[in-house]
């Protein structure tokens, strides 16, 4: 099974399996992760499952569309690695990924 590898805010990282056809968000959320609110529930209209994705998948993942861009303009821990991990389908490709959850607005 393919895995990721999250990493919390205080620091702690683990790594859960996961399949395809879930989000980022949904697998972090569905393996203990309380921190990832995720209020929206996935509908990409807020920022509480913002991640930072390690610079090394970032190719592998889809094209950032406008209204996510939007929502990480409101964020403070915005950086050249931000995503919303309700935008990012897991995949087979992305066995491995390495995401760190930002911090809270």
């Amino acid at each position: 099974m393919p895995s990721l590898t999250v990493t919390t805010r205080a620091g702690e990282t683990r790594t859960v399996e996961t399949g395809p056809g879930l989000t980022v968000m949904e697998a972090i959320r569905d393996n203990g992760f309380d921190e990832l609110l995720a209020l929206c529930g996935g509908c990409c209209s807020c920022a509480t499952c913002h991640v930072h994705v390690d610079a090394e998948f970032l190719p592998l993942l889809p094209p950032m569309a406008r209204d996510e861009d939007d929502l990480l303009d409101s964020s403070d821990d915005r950086d050249a690695t931000s995503r919303l991990s309700c935008q990012i389908p897991f995949t087979d490709a992305l066995d491995g990924l390495k995401v760190r959850i930002a911090e809270e607005d």
